[in-house]
């Protein structure tokens, strides 16, 4: 007979949390550390530490969780690998430098964050990928808003609304797929219901955009340099319509459900081979080894002037590492979290606060942030509080839909706002602003969990069920 599995004391889970906030502030505000690796790994080992000696679970025990965590994690860890070689590829061979030039000539300050936005939830929606939509154009609209003189955190944070429109409504998301299993509705009823959150928190974000690009053109500064730019990319590059095929192919074998990483990695390889065949007079064997340097070191530019240069020189498997030893770390965290039984602990004490629906979802809400905040994963944020509040939408005659799409407004939606989050982590590492400084403007992700949130105190589109449905429903919950 299987032993019943251990439930951690509250204060034990209430004192994990606290060390780990009490070890990333150090880390941050002391130290003055951008990195949060050392923070994770030292909480991990102290609570495996305080599970085994005061829980008497088994290392065993604790390292399968550990394992089960990294496992969910091993998709976006490839995803990071082969977006570093797209980066680099696609600046070397001028895909990024096109893509700026036809931004800057069409674009200007008043319009680009609305533009920004919007290319984003087509793009992001098309994929059902916020990671691939912030590592493809929105490196290029990044380089764009910077030229053009705007607030980067501002140019940033637009980005990051339109890429996880995308990530939250597409059915090629992983997370639009996730949440409704983990609370029982299914996908088209899930997307269905998102609408009503995602619409009025959309217009809202436009409204935004809107006067932050007008007050951002009165202070963009001249625009003098800009032709400038577009004169040193054009020189440097052999720019012309043949540079979309690499994010067209890519962008449009993703959207017919082709898996993300193939998909990005043959969109590196044509423009490995689109490069070499532009730079052929130079020496084929030269450029090869050029490109194959760059897709592991990065692209390093040397056109002469400094701002393009910074601008230019990105990329490569190697500057994933960090990141990627990031998620170890927090896929680590969170995975003990899970095995010792600590997180259940917490969001068990936040159930009995429960009063009524609107508290009901606040408490989801609040749940999915806060897992996004310990954990460092937008999965386990969908995966954990789904598991735990399941029976609970049901036993208060709620359909599952009202949870699919409660796990999805804040769950999805706040992952990129945490700094050492790794949504957080690859929206600063591929657009070069920290979250820290654009989550302020990141408009869609504010506006959803508070929309949701109004939702289910005013009961609107909060939809109910019979009482033989949730009967029905429960038995196989």
């Amino acid at each position: 007979m299987t032993a019943p599995r251990r439930v951690a004391p509250f204060w034990l889970a209430l004192f994990s949390v606290a060390l780990l906030v009490g070890l990333i502030a150090y880390n941050v505000w002391v130290l003055k550390s951008e990195s949060n690796h050392i923070p994770l790994v030292l909480a991990t080992a102290v609570i495996a530490a305080i599970a085994v000696v005061f829980l008497k679970q088994t290392w065993k025990e604790i390292e399968d969780g550990m394992l089960r965590a990294i496992q969910s994690a091993m998709t976006p860890i490839l995803i990071l690998v082969a977006i570093g070689m797209v980066i680099a590829t696609w600046m070397q061979s001028g895909v990024v430098p096109m893509l700026v030039v036809y931004s800057l000539k069409m674009i200007s300050p008043s319009v680009f964050l609305v533009t920004a936005f919007l290319v984003c939830c087509v793009v992001s929606l098309a994929t059902g990928s916020s990671w691939l939509t912030a590592g493809t154009v929105g490196i290029a609209l990044i380089a764009a808003g910077g030229t053009l003189g705007l607030n980067t955190a501002m140019v940033a944070g637009a980005i990051v609304s339109g890429s996880y429109f995308g990530d939250k409504m597409s059915p090629l998301s992983d997370t639009t797929n996730l949440a409704p299993a983990m609370a029982g509705s299914t996908l088209v009823e899930h997307i269905r219901h998102m609408v009503w959150t995602v619409t009025p928190a959309m217009v809202l974000a436009l409204i935004g955009y809107v006067i932050l690009g007008s007050i951002g053109e009165a202070h963009a500064g001249s625009l003098e340099n800009v032709q400038g730019v577009i004169t040193v990319l054009e020189s440097q590059f052999h720019l012309g319509p043949w540079l979309l095929i690499p994010p067209v192919v890519t962008l449009g074998l993703v959207m017919y459900r082709f898996p993300a990483v193939p998909a990005l990695v043959l969109g590196s390889l044509l423009a490995f081979v689109i490069g070499i065949l532009g730079h052929a007079p130079n020496g084929v064997a030269k450029e090869v080894g050029s490109y194959l340097n760059g897709m592991l070191e990065g692209y390093q530019s040397a056109t002469g002037d400094a701002n393009v240069d910074k601008l230019l020189s990105r990329g490569g498997i190697n500057s994933m590492m960090t990141t990627v030893a990031l998620v170890f770390c927090a896929m680590c965290f969170g995975g003990t979290l899970v095995a010792t039984g600590m997180l259940r602990a917490l969001t068990d004490a936040m159930l009995r606060l429960v009063k009524g629906v609107g508290s009901l979802i606040a408490t989801t809400l609040a749940t999915c942030f806060g897992v996004n905040v310990l954990t460092s994963d937008q999965y386990m944020s969908i995966v954990v509080p789904g598991q735990m509040f399941k029976e609970a939408y049901l036993q208060r005659r709620l359909h599952p839909k009202n949870l699919s799409r409660a796990l999805e407004d804040c769950g999805t939606m706040t992952s990129p706002l945490i700094p050492w989050n790794t949504c957080g982590v690859q929206m600063a590492l591929v657009l070069g602003v920290g979250a820290g400084l654009y989550w302020k403007f990141a408009f869609l992700n504010l506006l959803c969990p508070i929309v949701s949130l109004i939702y289910g105190y005013i009961g609107f589109t909060i939809v109910k069920i019979s009482d033989a449905e949730a009967e029905e429903r429960l038995k196989t919950a």
